[in-house]
C-alpha cells in the first residue's frame, strides 16, 4: 500500500458512518462567516486588474472585438512567437501573422523549448489578484501552463469573483485547480525574489469586458521588494 492509498483508506473509514445522502448544509455548522472583502457596488473587475498588477504581472482590459489585438499587443512586447495553445482555445481568439501555434499534444521538451502558452481561465478572484485554471476548454493540463516561461491568460469580466468563497462555489473540486496569483516567485534563499523558479517567469493577464465595455487599460505593477 502506497501513502496515497493509505490516506484515502483513512478517508474512507473516517467516513464509513455517514449517510450517502448526507449534504454539508445539513449539518447544523453556523455558516454566517464573511464571504467577502469588498464593499458594497464595487467594481471587481478594476479591482482585479490592480490587484493582479500588484504581482508584477500585465493587465490589459479589452472587448470582444479587440482581444485579438489586445494578444498581439502583447505576445509582440514580449517578442513570444511560437505558443502552446490547449485544445478548446478558440482560433477566433488568436491574432493573424506570423505566430507559431503549437497544438497538444506536447511533451515537456517540446513545451520548454516554446517561449510561451496562452489559455483560458475557469475563474479570477479579485480581493487576491488570482486567476484559477481547472484544466477546462481552453485551460489544458497544468504542465501547458507551469512549464513555459511566459503565460498569457485571458479571463472574461463575468468569470471574476470578489473574493475566495465566491470562487470556490464556481468550481468542482474533483478537478486539478492551479491558483496563480502573479508569476512564479520564491525568495527562499537569503529572501532574495527569484522569478521563475516553479513556473512561468512572466505573466500577462488580458480581462476581456462586456462587449460594449471600451476600455483597454494596463496598470503599472507595483513595486514590491
Amino acid at each position: 500500500m502506497n501513502t496515497r492509498e493509505a490516506i484515502l483508506g483513512r478517508i474512507r473509514a473516517a467516513l464509513a458512518d455517514v449517510p450517502a445522502d448526507e449534504r454539508p448544509q445539513d449539518l447544523p455548522v453556523p455558516r454566517d462567516y464573511r464571504r467577502g472583502h469588498t464593499a458594497p457596488g464595487q467594481d471587481i473587475v478594476a479591482l482585479f486588474a490592480e490587484r493582479v498588477a500588484d504581482y508584477r504581472a500585465t493587465v490589459t482590459r479589452t472587448n470582444p472585438a479587440g482581444l485579438p489585438e489586445a494578444i498581439a499587443a502583447a505576445l509582440t512586447a514580449r517578442g513570444a512567437k511560437r505558443l502552446a495553445v490547449p485544445e478548446g482555445f478558440p482560433d477566433g481568439f488568436l491574432p493573424s501573422g506570423g505566430w507559431e501555434w503549437h497544438r497538444e499534444p506536447l511533451d515537456v521538451p517540446a513545451l520548454d523549448a516554446l517561449d510561451g502558452a496562452v489559455t483560458l481561465a475557469a475563474v479570477g478572484i479579485a480581493v487576491t489578484g488570482t486567476v484559477v485554471l481547472d484544466t477546462g476548454p481552453g485551460q489544458g493540463r497544468r504542465a501547458l501552463s507551469l512549464v513555459p516561461d511566459y503565460h498569457l491568460c485571458v479571463v472574461r469580466a463575468e468569470q471574476i469573483v470578489d473574493d475566495v468563497p465566491g470562487a470556490l462555489a464556481r468550481l468542482d473540486p474533483r478537478l486539478p485547480l492551479t491558483f496563480v496569483s502573479g508569476p512564479s516567485a520564491t525568495s527562499d534563499i537569503e529572501l532574495t525574489r527569484v522569478e521563475g523558479v516553479h513556473g512561468p517567469r512572466t505573466l500577462d493577464v488580458v480581462i476581456v469586458d462586456a462587449a460594449d465595455t471600451a476600455a483597454a487599460t494596463t496598470p503599472e505593477p507595483s513595486e514590491q521588494p
